[in-house]
């Protein structure tokens, strides 16, 4: 496995530390050797919830194409949205516990852009702010040339300074202001509920080993 992208700079977290500060922490290098162990199920984990989305889902509108376009996605005809009523989290006791101490589930995440799959709750099927959000995700994905190599940097940045202070996160935030301004809502495809095999969650051992360094 590659060494760690470290970004250059962060904005602070709560403590006000930057990722260069907590580098030094002998707790946090332990709890790095557990996230490098665990980072591979994750890429698995990833890959699989793309493929249920990119089956299940729907494709970008008119608009919200042109949003993808705005949020820097190379491939917006690739993006599909999956309605559900809770994100879906590994069931990997391990890979829970890393998501509970990056903040990743509290509170409920709204969205989640698994590359070209993206999850959206409910409550923010529409938003159109949401949206753009995950669309910029998938951005980095591209950026970054695959799904490895995003979870490394996203989730090693989470890990430091706290998923809210994130680099990529706040790129993300910046993103949507910039594009959507006070507009935060669009028509979106009525669909009658959530898809029933969104509620699923696929063991992270099926088949999809070939797939997690192709964007």
């Amino acid at each position: 496995m590659p060494p760690l992208p470290v970004p250059t700079h962060a904005p602070g977290g709560a403590d006000n530390r930057t990722i260069s500060d907590v580098e030094h922490d002998t707790d946090f290098k332990i709890t790095l050797n557990k996230f490098r162990r665990y980072l591979p199920l994750a890429c698995l984990w990833v890959v699989e919830q793309e493929g249920l989305i990119l089956e299940h889902g729907i494709p970008l509108t008119a608009s919200q194409l042109s949003d993808a376009g705005l949020a820097g996605v190379v491939r917006p005809d690739r993006v599909r949205l999956l309605r559900v009523e809770r994100i879906p989290f590994p069931e990997d006791r391990e890979l829970r516990a890393m998501a509970e101490a990056m903040k990743l589930t509290s509170p409920p995440t709204p969205g989640l852009a698994l590359r070209y799959g993206i999850y959206i709750r409910s409550e923010y099927w529409g938003q159109r702010r949401q949206v753009v959000h995950e669309l910029a995700h998938t951005a980095q994905y591209e950026r970054l040339g695959s799904i490895p190599a995003f979870l490394e940097c996203y989730l090693y940045q989470c890990l430091a300074i706290g998923y809210p202070s994130a680099p990529m996160e706040q790129e993300a935030t910046a993103v949507a202001q910039r594009i959507c301004g006070r507009s935060s809502s669009l028509p979106m495809p009525k669909i009658p509920s959530p898809h029933p095999s969104a509620t699923r969650r696929p063991s992270s051992q099926t088949g999809a080993t070939n797939q997690t360094g192709d964007v």
